[in-house]
This record gives C-alpha cells, sequence and structure tokens, in this order.
C-alpha cells in the first residue's frame, strides 16, 4: 500500500456519505479515489469539494478506477453480496457495512470465497465492537472479574423508522447489530431464538410489528433478551447490562450534560445512530485504514456477518412463524476464529 490509502466507497446515501466526510476530514491515512451510486447526482454531490475522486455509476468501475487499493461498501445491503465478491476476486482489502450480505446462503457463499482465497481481506462493519463504552465492558467481562455472565438485557430505540421499514428489518437490519454485540462480549455462538410480539405502538406505522421483544439462547447457557422498539419518537437509544454471578455492568446511559432548573432535571438524547455511535466509526474506519496499510484485517470477519445474517433468519422465522427457532450455522472454515475473538 501507499503512503496514502485510496478508497473506493460504494453508495452516495446517507451512510455512505457520512463515510466519505469520515475518510476526506477525520481519518488519517487515506483519502478518497472514487465513489460509485445509481444515481450520477447524488454521488457528484456527496464529493463536491474533494479532490482526486472519479465518480461512477458501476461498481466494477470503481473498483477498476485509478489510484484505488481498498473498498469501503455502504450500498443497501441487497448489492453487497456482488460487491464483496467483486473485491475479493481483485484482491481488494473490503469493509461493509452490515448487514454484509442480508440473506445467510448469500453470506456463506461470500465466507466460501474468501476461504478459496486463504486469507482475510473482508471486514464487516459492526462498529459498536469499537465504541468505548463496549470497549470496557469487554474487558471487564473477558477478565472474569464478575464470574460468568449469565444474562444481557438490551434496548434498542429509535425516533422512528424509514418509510420502506418492514417487521422483519426491526430483526435482520436493527437487532443484527445486538446479535454481533452479544456474540462478540460473550464469546459464544447464538443457537436458538423466539420473538414475542406485543401490541404494536400508536406512533408505529400501519402494519409493522413495532416494538418487538426478542430472546436469544447462547452455545454456553446464557441468555439475551433485546427490547427492540424503531418507533418510540424521543430519541436513539442503546443499551446493555450484563448480569454476571458477582456483579453487573451497564453501559448505554445518556452522556449528555443534565440541566436542573424551573423544578426539573433534563438531558439531550441522541437523535440517530450516526450521533450516537460517532466516535465509534471514527475509531472503526481509521483501525481499518491503518490495519489495511499494514495488509492486515483484524476486524469483524466474513464469518461474523454470515453468522449475524444466519441467526437474524431463524429471528424472523420466529417473528412470522411463533416459536422457538434453533439456529443452524455451517462449519466454520479453518480461516476464522470464533465469535469473541
Amino acid at each position: 500500500m501507499g503512503d496514502v490509502l485510496g478508497v473506493a466507497v460504494l453508495g452516495a446515501g446517507h451512510m455512505g456519505a457520512d463515510h466519505l466526510r469520515r475518510l476526506d476530514q477525520v481519518v488519517s491515512g487515506a483519502r478518497v479515489a472514487a465513489v460509485a451510486d445509481p444515481d450520477a447526482d447524488r454521488a457528484k454531490e456527496a464529493v463536491a469539494g474533494l479532490a482526486g475522486v472519479t465518480v461512477h455509476t458501476e461498481t466494477e468501475a470503481a473498483l477498476d478506477a485509478p489510484g484505488v487499493e481498498a473498498v469501503l461498501i455502504a450500498s443497501p445491503g441487497p448489492a453487497h453480496e456482488e460487491a464483496l465478491r467483486a473485491a475479493l476476486a481483485r484482491g481488494l482489502p473490503v469493509l461493509c457495512e452490515k448487514p454484509m450480505v442480508p440473506e445467510s446462503a448469500g453470506a456463506l457463499r461470500v465466507v466460501e470465497a474468501e476461504a478459496r482465497l486463504g486469507r482475510r481481506l473482508a471486514q464487516v462493519g459492526f462498529m459498536r465492537r469499537y465504541d468505548p463504552e463496549y470497549g470496557r465492558l469487554k474487558e471487564l467481562l473477558d477478565s472474569g472479574r464478575l464470574g460468568r455472565t449469565l444474562m444481557l438485557h438490551c434496548v434498542h430505540r429509535n425516533v422512528s423508522s424509514p418509510p420502506d421499514f418492514t417487521s422483519a428489518m426491526l430483526i435482520d437490519s436493527s437487532v443484527a447489530h445486538e446479535i454481533d454485540a452479544a456474540r462478540w462480549l460473550l464469546a459464544q455462538e447464538l443457537t436458538a431464538v423466539t420473538v414475542v410480539r406485543p401490541r404494536p405502538s400508536a406512533l408505529a406505522p400501519e402494519g409493522l410489528l413495532d416494538p418487538q421483544f426478542v430472546l436469544f439462547e447462547t452455545e454456553a447457557g446464557a441468555l439475551v433478551d433485546v427490547e427492540v422498539f424503531v418507533n418510540c419518537g424521543f430519541g436513539y437509544q442503546v443499551r446493555c447490562e450484563a448480569v454476571c454471578e458477582a456483579g453487573s455492568a451497564r453501559i448505554g446511559e445518556e452522556r449528555s450534560v443534565l440541566v436542573t432548573a424551573g423544578g426539573e432535571a433534563r438531558a439531550q438524547v441522541p437523535r440517530d445512530y450516526l450521533v450516537r455511535f460517532a466516535q465509534a466509526y471514527d475509531r472503526e474506519v481509521q483501525a481499518w485504514v491503518d490495519a489495511t496499510r499494514r495488509g492486515r484485517v483484524t476486524g469483524p470477519s466474513a464469518w461474523d456477518g454470515y453468522a449475524a445474517a444466519a441467526v437474524a433468519e431463524a429471528g424472523v422465522r420466529s417473528l412470522e412463524g411463533g416459536g422457538r427457532v434453533a439456529v443452524e450455522l455451517a462449519p466454520r472454515p479453518a480461516l476464522y476464529a470464533g465469535p469473541g475473538a
């Protein structure tokens, strides 16, 4: 790699535009070399003011553009498999936003393609692993000071959902983050899922099953529950409490200034994930750039992306059919470490 890593960014929407800004203004050791989006005008607008960036409407044209040494995928999930396999075929290191591939069969094809190469090139954008609070919780649980972890209690709330959001997406888009966080924090695979549906909120669009309560079982007998509520109306909240044999630890309390005046106390609540996890995204992309320039891949793997897709699919089956659904994973290739790596 050169002194400055040339990155092709695929997707210039909400997430892609934020990564373009991050690569240009926040991250050191990298530059945007190319951008691709089916909407050429949106792509041009997203890179306005950035020098030396070529704009494309096709993925492969961006991957083959001059100066491209690595790829950041921020396009919609259904486009990820094709982009990942094209990047792998060219030997390009890639950071892919979650979901790596929405369907587990497609995610497994990416795993198998990378395993045939015999080396890791793909990292999946589970940015919570880079959040300082999650990092401290991981260190605490790994230390064993609180004994074995028995339960994780998780909350995932959004102000509102996009117009095209479906009931299944509460599991495979929103709770996908808790799936990876639980696997990572506990260093255990998730083996079964049960989804319970309370009555929908009046704030939820017609037909959207929101909120939902999701219960995961792990291979070592721990339980993980998630309240997911994507139309809560008041803010973006992500919390996690680990209950262990000798104590508990909780993260995700609001960290803003608490103002007490006029007989009441108030604190601001983040409005979306780009605010709450801004530092995590910055740290994630910087770590990816640093590792890529050293010829390494250190973050969540393609196997982690596949496992998250398989668990989410089991969750959607439980949501749609009711009851407990077992998670079935393919044999893990030797290339990949376990869920806590």
